[in-house]
């Protein structure tokens, strides 16, 4: 029998908040919320906790680390930094709901501590861009302008009005694609690849 290289109390803390977040973002902001790459990052670590995967955790390191980094950094000028946590000071949203947000502080070391334990598994770079990808594409197609998930009408919470619509959604491609393989080497550079 292999010994485990994640302790049981943090797989049971991750499945746990699974537990608690999903059906309470479902009913407060609806399915369409599980589609921010925060969102989607958030589960696949917490899968990667839960079944010790290198794999998942190097997408959500390469995919959205940069950003929760800057979420964090955010919070603490009280959204005033990028304006991606901005709405943690709205009153206008329950204090439950935003300390469940708080997660986007302990993904970062999560994260983290799951590539100096696995490292950082290349395969990762392609998956995380056709996730990207599929991801940036449906919500562009299919989801509410007003929401701006993911800020493909526009970046900040507001739909832009300068670019045509389809260049803005180009160009966003374009950023996110060159930052993750940014990432992507980055992350190769500092975290040995899983054996």
């Amino acid at each position: 029998m292999t010994e485990a290289l994640i302790p049981l109390w943090l797989k049971l803390g991750y499945a746990a908040f699974i537990v608690v977040i999903v059906p309470v973002y479902w009913r407060d902001y609806g399915p369409s919320n599980f589609l921010w790459l925060s969102d989607i990052a958030l589960g696949c670590t917490a899968l990667a906790v839960i079944f010790e995967s290198p794999l998942l955790a190097s997408m959500a390191a390469v995919g959205v680390l940069w950003i929760e980094i800057g979420w964090c950094l955010d919070v603490l000028t009280r959204g005033r930094l990028i304006g991606l946590a901005g709405y943690m000071f709205d009153r206008k949203y329950s204090l439950f709901l935003r300390l469940l947000s708080l997660f986007h502080v302990a993904l970062p070391p999560t994260i983290i501590w799951m590539l100096w334990r696995f490292g950082y598994d290349p395969r990762a770079l392609p998956l995380q861009l056709l996730l990207t990808w599929v991801v940036f594409a449906f919500c562009y197609a299919f989801t509410e302008r007003e929401k701006n998930i993911n800020w493909v009408f526009g970046v900040g919470e507001k739909p832009q009005s300068k670019l045509p619509p389809r260049l803005h959604f180009a160009l966003l491609l374009v950023v996110f694609s060159a930052v993750i393989v940014g990432a992507h080497f980055l992350l190769q550079w500092l975290f040995p690849t899983p054996a």
